[in-house]
Protein backbone atom coordinates (compact mmCIF):
# COMPACT_ATOMS: atom_id res chain seq x y z
CA UNK A 1 0.00 0.00 0.00
CA UNK A 2 1.19 3.75 -0.98
CA UNK A 3 0.08 6.74 0.43
CA UNK A 4 0.12 10.25 -0.62
CA UNK A 5 0.57 11.14 3.09
CA UNK A 6 3.77 13.21 3.26
CA UNK A 7 2.52 15.31 -0.16
CA UNK A 8 -0.48 16.49 1.17
CA UNK A 9 1.05 17.33 4.46
CA UNK A 10 3.67 19.44 2.40
CA UNK A 11 0.85 21.21 0.42
CA UNK A 12 -0.90 21.88 3.97
CA UNK A 13 1.66 23.50 5.41
CA UNK A 14 2.58 21.00 8.10
CA UNK A 15 5.64 19.72 9.73
CA UNK A 16 5.40 15.57 10.49
CA UNK A 17 5.71 17.00 14.35
CA UNK A 18 2.05 19.15 13.64
CA UNK A 19 0.44 16.55 11.84
CA UNK A 20 1.15 13.79 14.32
CA UNK A 21 0.03 15.95 17.30
CA UNK A 22 -3.28 16.54 15.29
CA UNK A 23 -3.65 12.87 14.90
CA UNK A 24 -2.49 11.42 18.60
CA UNK A 25 0.37 10.13 17.34
CA UNK A 26 4.75 10.19 17.62
CA UNK A 27 6.28 11.60 15.13
CA UNK A 28 7.99 8.53 14.45
CA UNK A 29 4.33 7.08 13.84
CA UNK A 30 4.06 9.66 10.63
CA UNK A 31 7.45 8.98 9.35
CA UNK A 32 7.07 5.14 9.05
CA UNK A 33 3.33 5.42 7.45
CA UNK A 34 5.09 8.28 4.84
CA UNK A 35 7.87 6.09 4.21
CA UNK A 36 5.02 2.97 4.00
CA UNK A 37 6.85 1.16 6.86
CA UNK A 38 3.98 0.44 8.92
CA UNK A 39 0.19 0.31 7.57
CA UNK A 40 -1.66 3.01 10.09
CA UNK A 41 -4.81 1.62 11.83
CA UNK A 42 -8.10 2.34 10.10
CA UNK A 43 -9.21 4.75 13.03
CA UNK A 44 -5.79 6.57 12.05
CA UNK A 45 -6.22 6.32 8.91
CA UNK A 46 -9.45 8.42 8.87
CA UNK A 47 -7.67 10.86 11.32
CA UNK A 48 -5.29 11.31 8.47
CA UNK A 49 -7.99 11.75 6.25
CA UNK A 50 -9.87 14.22 8.23
CA UNK A 51 -6.72 16.54 8.91
CA UNK A 52 -5.74 16.27 5.49
CA UNK A 53 -9.20 17.18 4.17
CA UNK A 54 -8.69 14.32 1.38
CA UNK A 55 -11.05 10.80 1.53
CA UNK A 56 -9.42 7.67 2.78
CA UNK A 57 -9.01 6.16 -0.58
CA UNK A 58 -7.32 9.03 -2.22
CA UNK A 59 -5.02 9.23 0.64
CA UNK A 60 -4.39 5.35 0.24
CA UNK A 61 -3.50 3.45 -2.52
CA UNK A 62 -3.58 -0.67 -2.81
CA UNK A 63 -0.84 -1.97 -5.44
CA UNK A 64 -1.68 -5.06 -7.29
Amino acid sequence: MTNQIKALRKAKGFRQEDLAAAVGVSRQTIIAVENNKYNPTLELAMRLARVLETPVEELFHLED
